[in-house]
């Protein structure tokens, strides 16, 4: 099998409930903090992931930004392609973009619900044609779900931005996981990466390796694949204050993936025991581990878990 790990990374998430109007402090503010990525996201009435990262990266001068995850199912191709090279022309290596399924309790609100017998097809047509348009190449696809006659963009990015795949997080039955192996299997295939949903813990992250790395194997993919997974954060010295203020978002991530909420995994605690949870998460085999921050402060619980990595020897000094 094939190592995919290149180097060990940091990133932090703006979360979707947070107000637009504070994206510009808290970018610079997290570039100044010292870490390598910032991702958006884009859910239903939240803000918009392309406009957001247009945002964040016309205000900092160095992290990489990342849409996570833009629904393919709302998103045409060749549009969607226009934007990212865009942002990347301008932006030269510090653009990643997400796509994925979207998910299925606000799909079918907007009428962009996909037959089930599609959805695989939608899925890895849309990140080839992507990946295609985001290199130079006149695309003439007539997929099962993805149809472009002839498109090429008139200015493609000098550095294409990673394409990854934001792959669905339920865990907890045989046709779930049947589901999930066979998506990061077609990840490896035809992504430039994976993004592994918050929650999963280094078990989860060495199954998705496993497939992941089948899938390149048996098509012989060649270009790097980045392991990226996100984590839920909070830092309190107070292990019942961690409770009270992680309850609500485990609950969610337990409904959402299907197991207990002993099973959710938590970067929380000390800021000792939040850098020894990342840690897991490296040595488990992801490249990238980006920080969903619950509760009041993330600035300051970042610095703390910063700090924390930095004392052990594996952030430089921002």
């Amino acid at each position: 099998m094939v190592a995919l790990r290149v180097r060990r990374r940091l990133g932090v998430m703006f979360d979707r409930h947070r107000r637009p109007e504070d994206l510009v402090a808290f970018a610079r503010a997290v570039e100044a903090a010292g870490v390598d990525d910032l991702w958006l996201v884009e859910d239903l009435g939240s803000a918009g992931s392309v406009a957001s990262t247009a945002i964040a990266l016309a205000v900092t001068e160095r992290i990489r930004v990342g849409i996570g995850v833009a629904p393919v199912p709302l998103r045409n191709q060749a549009l969607l392609a226009m934007e990212l090279a865009t942002l990347a022309g301008v932006y030269q290596g510090r653009l990643v973009a997400a796509v994925g399924h979207g998910k299925r309790d606000w799909m079918p609100k907007l009428g962009a619900a996909t037959d089930p017998a599609n959805r695989i097809a939608l899925f890895t047509e849309t990140i080839r044609a992507l990946r295609s348009l985001l290199r130079g190449d006149t695309v003439k696809l007539r997929g099962r779900a993805v149809h472009l006659d002839g498109v090429h963009l008139a200015h493609p990015p000098t550095v294409p931005p990673p394409v990854v795949s934001g792959v669905p997080g339920a865990q907890s039955t045989e046709l779930t996981i049947l589901r999930n192996n066979t998506m990061h299997y077609l990840s490896g295939q035809v992504a430039d990466g994976t993004i592994i949903s918050e929650g999963h813990g280094p078990a989860a992250i060495a199954s998705a390796l496993y497939y992941i790395e089948a899938g390149r194997e048996a098509f012989e993919t060649t270009w790097p694949h980045e392991v990226i997974v996100f984590a839920l954060h909070h830092v309190n010295d107070d292990p019942d204050q961690v409770h009270a203020a992680t309850t609500e978002a485990v609950e969610e991530r337990a409904r959402n993936l299907g197991v207990g909420i002993e099973d959710v995994f938590l970067a929380a605690g000390t800021a000792t025991t939040t850098a020894q949870r990342v840690h897991s998460l490296w040595d488990a085999g992801a490249e990238t581990v980006v920080l969903r921050p619950i509760g009041a402060d993330p600035l300051n619980q970042l610095r703390a878990s910063l700090t924390a990595l930095q004392q052990i020897g594996d952030r430089p000094e921002p």
